[in-house]
């Protein structure tokens, strides 16, 4: 606890460092007048960013460390939360509005992990961010969000409609408008999705949250009555077809799916068709007014399949 406060305290940031030291600028001040060390939160500043500072079903807060741009690393003032207790300094915590700091009690360090966020002012590059979970150490008497997702223990996997905001980029760069080339991929989800119905499959997405993580990961496409899960690209490029590959086997590890599929808007080259076949991947596009389903032999989906369940 800070000397002279009790938590619910308000007074001016530029107060706070006057009596206990601090950087002034940014979320975490080490003091070197004090043992202490300092961190504000704003969660309406931090929402604008694309990540989240909040409450989790754990019981603890989870803060996100400093550094604007490129991958956030273990030091200055995330390594003076990392080595607080070592240093012999408390940890105290702050929720800033404006100028004004409310004084919210001392933590401690329970641990952290890495997980993604857009730079500051750039929605369009991800980085790295650290988050540290911390335990208050006394009665919270501030309101403090949850974060809208809790790092589970076990994979989380659910069933959620067609929609164009549940996307991975929109959860971590809310504010980021779309691509015009992932506006040709929800066009040509939508043609799809409209065929697959038309025949009376069941059609919607997956919704996926490893193990750890803070972020859900979407497919495109979710084929209930076939099992099938689908990515789409809005382009044929090797590069486009690596990415969804990857992306099949990232939140395919989780889906229990019988087939995998590409959806892409025209044939890709008969090496790229070769490279998703042999991964035992099925290449889908349209053709006039109909669709060519281009299937991976027989093979090649069953050892893909085990060796996707395998990890």
């Amino acid at each position: 606890m800070l000397p002279g406060l009790t938590p619910g305290d308000q007074l001016p940031r530029r107060e706070v460092h006057a009596r206990y030291g601090g950087r002034q600028q940014g979320g975490i001040g080490p003091s070197t007048r004090t043992n202490v060390v300092l961190f504000f939160t704003d969660p309406a500043k931090g929402h604008r960013h694309g990540y989240y500072d909040g409450w989790a079903t754990d019981g603890l807060f989870h803060y996100v460390g400093e550094g604007q741009h490129g991958d956030q690393q273990l030091t200055q003032g995330n390594k003076a939360i990392l080595n607080h207790r070592a240093e012999g300094r408390t940890l105290e915590g702050f929720r800033s509005q404006g100028t004004t700091a409310t004084y919210l009690g001392e933590f401690e360090l329970v641990g952290h992990y890495f997980t993604d966020a857009h730079e500051t002012g750039d929605p369009t590059t991800l980085r790295q961010v650290v988050v540290f979970k911390l335990r208050p150490l006394t009665t919270i008497t501030v309101d403090l969000p949850n974060l809208p997702i809790s790092p589970p223990a076990q994979p989380q996997v659910e069933v959620v409609p067609v929609e164009e905001q549940h996307t991975e980029r929109a959860f971590v760069s809310p504010d980021r408008e779309p691509y015009e080339l992932e506006r040709r991929e929800a066009a040509l989800v939508h043609r799809y999705r409209q065929h697959l119905q038309h025949q009376g499959h069941i059609v919607n997405r997956l919704r996926v949250i490893p193990p750890g993580e803070t972020q859900p990961l979407y497919s495109d496409l979710w084929d209930e009555t076939t099992a099938e899960l689908i990515e789409a690209k809005g382009t044929v490029t090797r590069d486009s077809l690596r990415t969804a590959l990857g992306q099949l086997l990232d939140y395919g590890r989780f889906a229990g799916a019988t087939t995998l599929g590409v959806l892409v808007p025209s044939r890709p080259r008969p090496d790229l068709v070769s490279y998703l076949h042999h991964a035992g991947v099925h290449v889908i596009y349209p053709h006039q007014h109909d669709w060519i389903r281009e299937a991976a032999p027989a093979s090649a989906t069953r050892n893909g399949l085990q060796h996707h369940n395998a990890h």
